[in-house]
């Protein structure tokens, strides 16, 4: 295809991961200075950003396509590569909720429908659709 990369990847921006991190740190302070239903809480939500963290820091690739297939993140680290003979549909959903839109871009491979935000993919949901688009087949 010309004018068309053969590869290309999004990854998770590196300021939402430290944005994560200062929320795990927060949640840590707030378990050390609270009573025991506030430190019982602020440690599941520690746990939880540090959790997220992790995976961010083990799978920072959320959606990888080329000429070939997609490959995207599964589980909590794993990854998963689909042919484009698999991929039935490729779409954004736009909502608009209490003044804010949201979009997530869908990979619908048959059996499952892979999510990504903005937050996951380091770029707008549209621009990476229409990149997905260009690439498949």
């Amino acid at each position: 295809m010309a004018g068309v990369e053969a590869r290309h990847e999004w990854r998770v921006p590196r300021q939402v991961v430290a944005a994560k991190a200062v929320a795990a740190a927060v949640c840590v302070v707030l378990a050390l200075i609270g009573d025991f239903n506030q430190t019982f809480l602020a440690s599941v939500a520690a746990a939880g950003f540090a959790a997220l963290v992790l995976r961010d820091l083990l799978a920072p690739v959320r959606l990888a396509v080329d000429e070939g297939g997609v490959t995207v993140v599964a589980g909590f680290a794993g990854r998963e590569r689909y042919s484009w003979n698999d991929v039935d549909r490729v779409r954004v959903d736009t909502r608009h909720r209490y003044g804010v839109t949201a979009q997530l871009l869908e990979i619908d491979t048959g059996d499952q429908v892979h999510l990504f935000s903005r937050h996951d993919l380091g770029a707008p949901v549209i621009d990476v659709a229409e990149i997905v688009m260009r690439l498949r087949p």
